[in-house]
Order: C-alpha cells, then structure tokens, then sequence
C-alpha cells in the first residue's frame, strides 16, 4: 500500500510540470501571434506612409514641370518687352532735328538706326509727308546671354519631362493618377494668364 501511494504520488509530481508547461504554451503563442499582428500592422504604416509621400512628390514634380514652362514663357514675353522698349528709344531718337541746323540727323538721313550688334531699326521716307516711317524688325534675336539661359530653362524642362516620362513607365496606378493630378494643379496654377484677342 506504501508503495502504491508513493508510485502515484511520484507521477502526480510528474505530470504537474508537464501540465503547467502546456498550459503556459497557448498564451505564449498567443502573445508572440500579437507581437508579429502588431509588427506587420507598424511595417505597413511605414510602407503606406512612404508610397504617399512618393505620390505627393510625383504631384509635385509634375507642378515644377508646368511652372518651368510659365517661365520659358515669361522670359522670352520679356525679351521681347525689352527689345521693344529700344526700338521705341531709337525711334524717338531718329526723329530728333539737329540742334543748329533744323535739318535730320545723319542717322535720320541714311535711313537705319541700330540698336545693337543684333538689332536694326530700319526707317525710310514717306512718299507723301516726306516724314521718316519707322519700320518694325521682322524678328528678335537675342545676345548669346540671354539664348544661354533659354537653354538653362529648356535643358531644366526636358530633365523634369523624362523623369516623370520613367515614372508613368512604373505602369503603376496610383502614380500615373498623381501625375494627372499634378498636371491639371500646375496648369490650374501656371497657365492662369491673360488671352489674347485679335479682331478676324
């Protein structure tokens, strides 16, 4: 009887360890199922949080590109602002009568005026007031300054173009969809100008 009792006393202690071990198993795998739920979930924040930041940054490349186009646009408006602004001073000065003589200057008398090495105001006589007429040049052409930086601005252009060019060729959804976003704010923006009219 002693010996039965200690036989079964012995494999209760046995089994209580084995048990308790079990019974600790389910939560700990519980727990490490929470802790990776937990991971995954912070990982795909991350990943999201990034994919948004890259769409706004396609948006906003796309907005860059329509601004360099404005200020092709505005530059060359104001070359020819400039240009214009010479002639009519060269105008003014041709039609100038000398100071003693009453008579046209020499510019006056052959008839052209320059502005520049680049730039000629043409002028002649009227048939019918014998006043000088001044004719308007045919086209601008600007000093190698001022070509160099149309070409910044054009080279600045074709880089953003080709970049968001290797972006759409992602062929993914959300970026192509960026670029169209940004295109209709940067021309919503940009291209908020002024319309011309001209009479038929």
């Amino acid at each position: 009887m002693e010996s039965m009792d200690m036989a079964s006393g012995t494999s209760g202690m046995d089994m209580s360890p084995t048990a308790a071990t079990m019974a600790a198993m389910p939560s700990s795998t519980a727990s490490s199922g929470m802790g990776g739920m937990g991971m995954g979930m912070g990982n795909a924040c991350k990943i999201s949080g990034k994919f948004a930041g890259s769409c706004i940054g396609v948006i906003c490349l796309v907005i860059c590109l329509e601004f360099l186009r404005r200020l092709q646009r505005e530059y060359d408006a104001y070359l020819v602002k400039q240009h214009r602004a010479r002639n009519a001073q060269i105008h003014s000065s041709v039609h100038e009568k000398g100071p003693d003589t009453g008579h046209l200057t020499d510019i006056e008398a052959n008839g052209m005026g320059k502005t520049d090495g680049n730039h000629v105001q043409v002028t002649s006589k009227s048939p019918e007031s014998g006043s000088m007429a001044s004719l308007k040049p045919q086209r601008l052409v600007p000093t190698i300054f001022q070509q160099a930086i149309r070409a910044l601005i054009h080279m600045l252009q074709f880089s953003v173009a080709y970049f968001i060019m290797l972006l759409a060729m992602y062929y993914n959804g959300y970026i192509i969809i960026s670029i169209i976003i940004g295109s209709y704010l940067g021309a919503f923006i940009f291209s908020w100008e002024g319309i011309k009219i001209t009479d038929a």
